[in-house]
C-alpha cells in the first residue's frame, strides 16, 4: 500500500517564516501558521518546522526563491537557499525544492487589502502565510 504524504510550503522572512501544507491528494494549499524567527540572532525557527513536517508526515518541502526581477539571487534569496540547506540537514529523508516567488508577498498584500478589506494590523498576522499558501499552491499546480 502506498503511503500517502503532504508537502509543504515555506515563505521565509528575517523574522517569520510562513507555513502552508497541502491535502493528502496534493491539490490544495492551506496556511497554517506563521513561526517567528530571528536571524540576528541564530534562531530560524527549525525545531517547530521539524515537528510540523512530522506531524503533518510531510515528504517535501517546497521553498519560496524570492529571485531579483533579472533573475539573479539577492540577499534574501541566498537566505532562503541557506535555509532550505540547513533543513536538508535536519531532514534527510525531505526533498528540498526552491520555487521561483517572485512577487509573492506583493501579491497576498494587494489580496488581503483589495478582496479582503483586511486592516494592517490583521495583514502582518497572516501575510506570510498566505505567501506561503500561494508558493505552495503554484507547485501543486505545476505538478498537475
Amino acid at each position: 500500500m502506498v503511503r500517502a504524504s503532504r508537502v509543504m510550503g515555506l515563505d521565509v522572512g528575517s523574522k517569520t517564516v510562513g507555513v502552508a501544507v497541502s491535502d493528502l491528494m496534493g491539490w490544495t494549499a492551506q496556511g497554517l501558521e506563521t513561526v517567528r524567527i530571528d536571524e540576528a540572532q541564530g534562531n530560524y525557527g527549525f525545531d517547530r518546522i521539524v515537528e510540523l513536517v512530522k506531524d503533518h508526515d510531510v515528504d517535501r518541502i517546497v521553498i519560496g526563491l524570492p529571485k531579483n526581477m533579472d533573475n539573479s539571487i539577492g540577499p534574501r534569496a541566498q537566505a532562503s537557499l541557506d535555509y532550505g540547506h540547513k533543513l536538508e540537514n535536519l531532514l534527510p529523508d525531505c526533498q528540498i525544492i526552491f520555487q521561483d516567488e517572485r512577487l509573492s508577498t506583493s501579491q497576498a498584500e494587494r489580496m488581503l487589502v483589495e478582496e479582503g478589506n483586511v486592516s494592517r494590523k490583521k495583514r502582518k498576522q497572516v501575510i506570510d502565510k498566505l505567501a506561503a499558501v500561494m508558493i505552495l499552491q503554484s507547485y501543486l499546480n505545476l505538478k498537475r
